[in-house]
């Protein structure tokens, strides 16, 4: 072997020795640290003891919010800091430690660089045991009924409250909160964690579900009253009070039908009529010279026929075809029909006589077409035309108006009341101003032959006439 040889091979063992030298004394250097390259949690912790790991891991953890879901998937959220949240990594990072080799600091650097670790975590039990006291669904939970319930709401309505279905252990639920908490996770599945109980109905409770069912069928009631523009649905309430009930329930006879109360349909049939019928009412009228006249009385209005409606629900009420869900208009029956239905039954095209300023007014789709100058009955001779709401309930030409002691024929007539219509007057020259109280007509509304023979032909047998002083 020659001296180059020899120079070579020392060299390349007093290298060898070098590097062998430095690697004992980095393993011996991080012997009682992390070794060379390790991550812990995104924290570089190369040469750092457990104390200071933990101390700059717990400067990055912040108390979380812990979220509860329910079956429905609702969600409730628990901030941790609320409840002395504490963390502590010292046993994990710790058993990490005692798995590195410091001898192997290579193998470290090279493959198991980087972990995640969680903290042991630590609350005060009985904040969180407030905190989750609070919660909206716990609260409902402690309120429930714990059984199946068939009561009345404040419109009286039936209704059914479910006490079984969906009941939750809330001492297991908390029991696997405080177990996610100290586990470090921020959610929990109630249906997941086995936290709902799991109840079979016996036969009775089965039987008040199986009646809720028809109730809650009977109660889906398709009839819509039409009043003119006007709807009024039998609601929900209005069908639980037309049954008949014993001890709170619905009375059903022997073929499982419901017994229908035939004075409560009666009653209802009565309260639509005063609500809707126009014949009698009293009635508030924004008048042209712009006050607000209330006038009683009069011809016009329609009349609810109560026996037949009474008749018509006793009959379909029971009826299946009437429960679907998909609303079946009704126009109710009549004693008296009228120019239009509902509660402001005038509607926009009607007469109006302000026997005041003693003038006439057409108005048409609310419109006005017409107005005109009139005289109305004589006051002074107590022949003064009566207030009220009529309506034009003829229409003639060329007739001949008769009382006692005088005959006057008129080109047109339009009788609203008995015997007091609206007619033109060709023996009069002026209309308006207070000739009405002197000379005024026998109760007739005189009218300008002109303004008598448009109105005449504008106008509808039906339409309202609203006179007024």
């Amino acid at each position: 072997m020659n001296k180059t040889t020899k120079r070579l091979l020392f060299a390349v063992l007093i290298l060898l020795l070098f590097l062998l030298t430095v690697y004992f004394v980095l393993a011996l250097y991080y012997r009682e640290g992390f070794s060379l390259n390790t991550w812990i949690n995104g924290v570089y912790c190369t040469g750092k003891t457990v104390e200071e790991v933990n101390s700059e891991l717990l400067s990055h953890t912040e108390a979380p919010d812990v979220v509860i879901v329910d079956k429905a998937g609702e969600k409730y959220t628990i901030t941790l800091a609320d409840v002395d949240y504490h963390a502590d990594f010292s046993s994990a990072l710790e058993a990490y430690r005692q798995e590195q080799n410091p001898y192997l600091w290579v193998d470290n650097v090279l493959f198991h660089s980087r972990r995640t670790l969680a903290p042991v975590v630590t609350v005060d039990e009985e904040a969180l045991r407030r905190a989750y006291n609070a919660l909206d669904f716990v609260q409902t939970e402690q309120k429930r009924i714990k059984d199946y319930s068939l009561t009345r709401d404040a419109e009286g309505a039936y209704v059914f409250t479910d006490g079984l279905s969906d009941r939750i252990d809330l001492e297991k639920a908390f029991l696997a909160l405080k177990q996610i908490v100290e586990n470090g996770q921020e959610t929990l599945n109630l249906q997941e964690s086995g936290c709902y109980y799991e109840i079979t109905p016996d036969e009775s409770q089965k039987a008040l579900r199986n009646l809720w069912k028809e109730i809650e069928r009977f109660q889906t009631c398709d009839i819509v009253y039409c009043f003119g523009e006007e709807r009024h649905p039998v609601t929900a309430a209005d069908c639980a009070f037309f049954l008949t009930a014993e001890n709170g329930l619905p009375v059903q006879d022997e073929k499982g039908s419901f017994v229908l109360d035939e004075q409560a349909v009666t009653a209802y049939v009565q309260s639509l009529a005063e609500e809707y019928d126009g014949y009698g009412r009293t009635r508030q009228f924004h008048s042209t010279r712009g006050d607000v006249i209330t006038i009683d009385g009069g011809t016009y209005g329609s009349k609810m026929d109560r026996k037949k409606e009474t008749a018509y629900l006793l009959e379909h009420l029971l009826d299946p075809g009437v429960h679907t869900g998909t609303p079946q208009s009704h126009i109710p029956s009549y004693e008296r029909e009228a120019f239009c239905y509902g509660k402001n039954d005038i509607g926009d095209t009607y007469i109006e006589v302000d026997m005041t300023e003693q003038k006439m007014y057409y108005y048409e789709k609310g419109v006005l077409k017409l107005e005109t100058e009139i005289v109305t009955g004589n006051m002074r001779r107590r022949m003064g035309t009566p207030e009220g709401v009529n309506f034009v309930y003829n229409k003639q030409k060329n007739r001949v108006l008769r009382g006692p002691g005088y005959a006057s024929p008129v080109k047109f007539w339009m009788p609203v009341k008995g015997g007091i219509g609206i007619h033109d007057a060709g023996w009069r020259k002026e209309f308006g101003g207070d000739i009405y109280q002197t000379a005024g007509s026998h109760g007739c509304i005189n009218t300008p032959k002109d303004k008598m023979e448009e109105l005449f032909d504008c106008v509808q047998i039906g339409t309202p006439v609203v006179m007024f002083y």
